[in-house]
């Protein structure tokens, strides 16, 4: 495996039974937010207690009146038992969101996080949120677009939009899975009909395009990325 893909599966680890735990136990839900070098929960209470990753760092904020504070613990080195006692919750609990939860695995072992395949996974996941906020902005109000989440079953950031009356469509982002060791965003409609070219449709679940091929395009990913996802939404009008 690239060392990307053990970063990810590493920060994936983390993102589930130490992250979203925070907020499940906090409020009963899961999902996440693209935050500052990584990825986090929103806040958590009336005290503005937050958890997150950023970097190489486990994050813990709190903007309680009369004591905000910041506390953060290096992630390489520590093991997810340290890294949960950090963050206040309790790994005895098992949690279950979904059928790609990462293993608990071996709780007491030190963590191996390699820094620059660490940054690679929040960096995409940075470029993937400002993609989302552009697409978000570009679409009708009658799109009725979600906040862009991020869900630590799939650990990726995704939106979902109305194109039509009987057409749903997940657009997103993924730092890499089982599919593609490479980062990639995505075109995911809830429906089997795949309108208009049909090399456009590129992957089971709908279209894809990697890092590279988005990178690639003299307009820069960033670019290249908001214009394949409206390209994708709009195949489905």
């Amino acid at each position: 495996m690239s060392s990307l893909g053990e970063a990810r599966n590493e920060l994936h680890r983390i993102a589930v039974h130490v992250v979203a735990r925070t907020r499940i136990e906090a409020t009963g839900r899961l999902s996440l937010r693209v935050t500052p070098g990584g990825f986090g929960t929103p806040d958590l209470g009336s005290d503005g207690r937050r958890v997150r990753v950023s970097g190489g760092h486990l994050v813990v904020e709190s903007d309680a009146e009369g004591a905000a504070s910041v506390r953060s613990t290096a992630i390489h080195g520590a093991s997810l038992a340290q890294l949960a006692a950090f963050a206040g919750v309790d790994l005895t609990e098992t949690i279950d969101v979904g059928h790609d939860t990462p293993p608990l695995g071996d709780v007491g072992v030190p963590i191996t996080l390699d820094g620059a395949a660490a940054a690679e996974v929040t960096a995409w996941f940075a470029d993937t949120a400002a993609v989302l906020d552009a697409v978000v902005a570009s679409l009708s109000p009658l799109a009725a677009p979600t906040l862009p989440r991020l869900w630590p079953e799939h650990f990726d950031v995704a939106i979902e939009a109305q194109a039509t009356a009987e057409r749903r469509v997940n657009l997103g982002g993924s730092p890499g899975d089982g599919s593609s060791d490479e980062p990639y965003l995505y075109v995911g409609p809830w429906t089997a009909d795949r309108p208009g070219d049909p090399d456009f449709w590129n992957a089971p679940y709908g279209a894809m395009r990697t890092r590279s091929q988005l990178a690639a395009d003299p307009a820069g990913l960033v670019a290249a990325g908001i214009a394949f996802l409206l390209d994708g939404y709009q195949r489905l009008r």
